[in-house]
């Protein structure tokens, strides 16, 4: 999807309507072309795109309309945004634009009046590039009648400066620390996650006072959850969550200013637990987090399919599929443009494991749906999801029969994945891999103790007691077992706690 294209899919129908008002508003000329293209892009009309300048020489006149559509559009979204935006954030920044504009026309009391107002809320959502700004507007306007004491605006101005800079040095080591997962993930880099940490505080000069605040528990909590994703070992991160938990338990009486960072450390807090098995301290967060998503619904979408799926995730690995499954096609039947598409995709993949594990040829059905391509999926969700996706899919379709798709597939993934499996030294993966291939190729093959011993061996590997290796373990297991793969993994996650 082009930039164009992508932007337009962002428009919902009134959206859409609203920004076609707002071309024929700007339109000097009767035979502009923008909402002509605009209704091409948004029904995916490529012919009529190719029709709409009938000579090769427009080409260039087609991309100048494209680019003056583009413009518009972001100017249409930066001002829909800025009006229609309940945060905190937005409505200093409108008081500032309020209160400059009255200084500028000798309206001074009523805009020292919104520029206090607009002071106090940027200070409470620890804005303080925003402060900066307001307090350089008032310290240019200090002269006038009824301004502020200058050598107290001067002091606050000097204080923020402080703030901006620990700010600055905070965001500098978070970048840093993503940066370095980065190399982890995709180039195998062997990493201790408290040294990394470690040398990252001595390297941007960051004291420990200033790492316990609610923005910063949130970085390193999803720093920790990362870690332990591409390790596969949440063990790992248990110093870092029993601190934040210890941190937001002493925060209480304290969280209105911060509800997305304390809702998404809930969140951390609650993906630990679950894939440590500890469910009802994972339940438990996610109460939690359902209480503060309902006491401000500006962080209700943020957070909404995130919580429905570690909430369907819990009830799963704890027997109850039917309710998980519901939960996940309720979520699915009710996805807004407003979420994000790699949340959405999280959902379509975790209903189709669970249908598959369960043996509902549903799954077929929404495996054809994932129809993004590879190279999305490793960039948008991680080289271990699209991994995990691709031999979801080898599986389900040699479970109902689909020999031939099933062996295109795990070709076609050993072929794009054998090398980065190597070098991040996952062979365990390859060995399941040929394992399955094995049965592809000579079903009976699973009724012989020595292949059954071989499976069964691949369960002391430390890494594959993680829930989502167990799921897949189950599977192979299941072809010779009288049981369901669902009902063979919940035996393995309650026999190797």
């Amino acid at each position: 999807m082009d930039s164009l294209a992508e932007l337009i899919s962002l428009l919902d129908k009134p959206d859409l309507i609203a920004f076609k008002q707002f071309l024929v508003k700007k339109n000097k000329r009767a035979d502009t072309k923008n909402i002509r293209l605009l209704n091409l892009i948004e029904t995916d009309d490529i012919k009529g795109i190719k029709k709409l300048y009938k000579t090769q020489k427009s080409d260039d006149a087609y991309h100048a309309l494209r680019k003056r559509l583009q413009d518009n559009l972001l100017l249409f979204l930066s001002q829909r945004t800025f009006e229609s935006s309940h945060f905190e954030t937005y409505d200093a920044l409108r008081l500032v634009v309020v209160g400059r504009f009255l200084l500028e026309n000798d309206v001074v009391k009523v805009a020292f009046k919104c520029l206090n107002k607009a002071e106090n809320i940027a200070k409470h959502q620890e804005q303080f590039n925003l402060v900066n700004e307001i307090l350089l507007l008032k310290i240019q306007y200090a002269h006038l009648s009824g301004a502020e004491d200058f050598e107290s605006l001067t002091r606050r101005f000097t204080d923020n400066q402080l703030a901006m800079q620990r700010e600055a040095k905070l965001n500098m080591a978070y970048a840093f620390l993503r940066q370095q997962l980065q190399e982890i993930h995709l180039k195998g880099k062997v990493v201790n996650l408290t040294d990394l940490i470690t040398a990252t505080i001595r390297k941007y000069q960051i004291a420990v006072e200033e790492l316990m605040t609610y923005r910063s528990v949130y970085q390193i909590m999803l720093i920790a959850n990362e870690y332990a994703a591409i390790q596969q070992n949440y063990r790992l991160i248990e110093n870092y969550v029993e601190r934040a938990a210890l941190f937001i338990k002493d925060q209480k009486h304290n969280k209105q200013p911060y509800l997305f960072y304390h809702t998404g450390i809930l969140y951390f807090l609650a993906n630990y637990h679950l894939r440590c098995r500890q469910f009802s301290a994972s339940a438990a967060y996610l109460n939690e987090m359902a209480t503060l998503m309902g006491a401000d619904s500006r962080y209700h979408n943020s957070f909404y399919l995130r919580h429905q799926l570690l909430t369907a995730l819990n009830l799963f690995y704890t027997g109850k599929a039917d309710d998980a499954v519901s939960i996940l096609r309720k979520s699915l039947s009710g996805t807004k443009k407003t979420y994000k598409a790699e949340e959405v995709e999280d959902i379509q993949v975790c209903l189709t494991m669970f249908l598959a594990l369960c043996n509902n040829k549903d799954c077929l059905k929404l495996l054809s749906s994932l129809t993004r391509t590879d190279a999305w999926y490793e960039k948008q969700m991680g080289m271990l999801w699209t991994i995990r996706k691709n031999l979801m899919e080898i599986l389900i379709q040699a479970q109902f029969g689909n020999i031939e798709p099933a062996m295109s597939r795990l070709n076609s993934f050993r072929r794009r994945y054998k090398k980065y499996l190597l070098k991040t030294s996952e062979d365990r993966v390859l060995l399941f891999l040929k394992q399955v291939e094995q049965y592809l190729i000579k079903p009976h093959i699973i009724q012989e103790p020595a292949f059954q011993q071989a499976v069964l061996k691949q369960l002391k590997i430390p890494a594959n007691g993680d829930i989502f290796s167990l799921s897949f373990i189950s599977w192979l297991i299941a072809r010779w077992d009288k049981r369901s793969s669902y009902e063979v993994m919940l035996s393995l996650i309650n026999n190797t706690e």
